[in-house]
């Protein structure tokens, strides 16, 4: 399934074993109690692979890093590729600084291609045993020179490992935060649910591409903010309607206070807090009615491609309020062309968030397009109380009758726009279809939250 071993892999041709290798370096880390064998029972063309987990796994921190991969697939998956791939580039530099290593693996490639090319040519004899016994012994040279590196060198491959650790932590992070929604720890309970092929795609896109990487960091902190203007939002919609017996610390009345902070009455509190019989506020979360979609306009002008990264975090962050609240989510990037992507109640695969972090419609800023589009939507959900959020850097007219329309639309379904202006002072346009305009710097000003609390 991973793009990245089957890449790895072909260094097997240069290094024979590097595949065992790959595998056992794999199990090291992902199986419940590996065991290094004894370097007796192990075959002579493996002995190097032997010193090579010998080194890895005898290494102070080799047992933190399989806290962290221990029978979790994704994990160990990319642990192993990140392993390899530091193991990989440990063996090319032993190869720069040691003529013998390298002679010994060129003189194996050129027989690999002189074995291939007679076995095209159907040719056998004496000469392919010459030639088989000249492959075995090209191997077994190369694995002396580099078993007798490990022993001499081994240190600078523990700190490759263990920089090859770090980076398999950042990016199961960053995935985690791309499937992760606005709850604390939703990260790990929502990547169970994703194929594992599909987690290898998006976790290889994140280790691979430098703008990927940046959409996964910014989505991250886009829905911690969420979480936090959710759980605000939430704390004021609870109203308190009586009090019950119980012992909610945060719901108990002042009076029950007042006898906690006098010495004379304190032990009798205590005694009624333990047994849940100090008076508490009962409370009611106010009732929630079904709400319409939650529909994204996002600027995908020329002039916002500096932002792109920014601004898909941010999508993405919103699209996990629509989740958390159940309402449909509406993406509708635009520029002088539009696009409209659908998502029931907030979900979205792997492919379709790998679609949209690569793609951006460049080109000028038209707004009717994207606005037309929301009432097509609006007007298709059987939900009033709809929310569109307008992102824009720029300014674009708009017809008069077109304005009428849609304020008359916005009236009946009793939906709001909220806007961002993004580095810009022109809100006439804005105005003229938004319950409110705000004018940020970028998507990380404070002001573009409020996005976050509908």
């Amino acid at each position: 399934m991973s793009d990245a071993l089957q890449k790895l892999n072909e260094f097997e041709k240069p290094y024979p074993s590097f595949e065992s290798l790959l595998g056992d370096i794999w199990g090291s880390l992902y199986k419940m109690r590996p065991k290094l064998m004894e370097n007796t029972e192990v075959p002579d063309d493996l002995k190097t692979n032997h010193s090579f987990m010998e080194r890895i796994m005898t290494d102070e921190k080799f047992d933190n890093y399989r806290k962290y991969t221990k029978l979790d697939e994704l994990s160990s998956i990319l642990a192993t590729t990140k392993f390899g791939a530091k193991t990989k580039e440990w063996l090319e530099e032993q190869r720069e600084e040691n003529e013998k290593l390298n002679e010994y693996m060129n003189e194996l490639q050129a027989l690999q291609k002189q074995l291939q090319k007679q076995e095209k040519q159907h040719k056998a004899g004496q000469s392919n045993d010459q030639l088989q016994e000249d492959l075995q012994e090209a191997k077994e040279n190369i694995h002396k020179e580099v078993d007798q590196q490990i022993q001499q060198n081994g240190g600078s491959l523990s700190k490759k490992i263990s920089q090859a650790f770090q980076e398999t932590k950042e990016t199961n992070e960053r995935v985690k935060n791309l499937v992760g929604g606005t709850q604390a720890g939703s990260g790990e309970t929502e990547i169970k649910k994703v194929p594992l092929k599909d987690q290898l795609q998006l976790a290889e896109k994140i280790s691979n591409q430098e703008h990927f990487k940046a959409i996964a960091e910014w989505a991250g902190r886009f829905k911690r903010i969420a979480r936090m203007k959710q759980k605000s939002a939430h704390s004021d919609s609870v109203e308190r309607s009586g009090v019950r017996l119980g012992n909610d610390i945060e719901k108990l009345l002042p009076s029950e206070l007042a006898l906690y902070s006098h010495g004379s009455t304190r032990l009798d509190f205590l005694r009624r807090y333990v047994e849940r019989q100090t008076m508490t506020y009962d409370t009611k979360a106010k009732e929630t009615l079904g709400k319409g979609p939650i529909i994204l306009c996002l600027d995908q002008s020329g002039s916002m491609s500096d932002l792109d990264a920014q601004s898909k975090g941010f999508a993405l962050a919103l699209m996990s309020v629509a989740k958390k609240q159940k309402r449909d989510f509406c993406f509708i990037p635009f520029s002088r062309k539009v696009e409209v992507h659908r998502y029931p109640k907030g979900k979205i695969d792997t492919r379709e968030m790998i679609r949209i972090s690569e793609s951006f419609l460049d080109g000028g800023t038209d707004f009717m397009l994207p606005l037309k589009k929301s009432l097509e939507v609006i007007n298709e959900s059987r939900f009033n109380k709809a929310d569109i959020v307008f992102v824009t850097d720029g300014e674009a007219h708009i017809l008069d009758t077109f304005t009428n329309d849609f304020l008359k639309v916005k009236h009946e379904k009793e939906f709001s726009v909220l806007s961002l202006l993004i580095r810009g002072d022109r809100t006439g346009t804005l105005e003229k279809f938004s319950d409110r305009v705000v004018q940020i710097k970028n998507l990380n000003d404070t002001g573009s939250y409020r996005a976050f609390e509908i």
